[in-house]
Formats: structure tokens, sequence, C-alpha cells
């Protein structure tokens, strides 16, 4: 059964600053990755932003959160800022 997928309303300002062959490898990951299995394919994250997940592309991250059967992508950065800012999202 499918994970139904929930973005930050921010998180489309973070993928207008990607370029278009990452921006396809991270819609990619998405559909095959985080709406089959979400647990599977993330690594938790320790911390202030523990109960979160990554999700690794290349430079790029994907930080989300798992509820049920739900996935709430709250930021896709480049992996020196991203946390930084869900953080403040977060909050």
């Amino acid at each position: 059964m499918a994970y139904l997928v929930k973005y930050h309303k921010l998180v489309g300002e973070d993928l207008k600053k990607l370029d278009n062959v990452s921006k396809l490898r991270v819609k990619r990951a998405i559909e095959t990755r985080l709406v089959v299995d979400p647990e599977k394919h993330g690594k938790s994250l320790k911390g202030s932003l523990k109960g979160f997940r990554k999700l690794r592309i290349g430079d790029y991250r994907i930080v989300y959160k798992v509820m049920e059967r739900k996935v709430l992508i709250l930021g896709i950065r480049h992996r020196r800022n991203v946390y930084r800012v869900v953080e403040k999202r977060e909050s």
C-alpha cells in the first residue's frame, strides 16, 4: 500500500533552486522510495531533528517525517544547509 506524500508550503521554493537533472532525480526518489517504503529507504536523524528522516540524493537531502501512512516532506536542499532550514520550518 502506497504512502500519501505531503509537502511543506516552502518546499516549492527549494525545488526552484535545483537544476533540472537534480529535480528529476529527487522526483524519481520520492516516487520510487518514499511512496513505497519511507522507513526502509531513509535514515533516522538525531538531536533536535529526532523523529525525522533523511533520504540522500547525491549532494541533496530530502528531510521528511513519517506519520502512519503519510510522508510529510519538510525540505529538499543541499546537504550543507538543509538541516538548519528544516529546524526553522519545523518550529
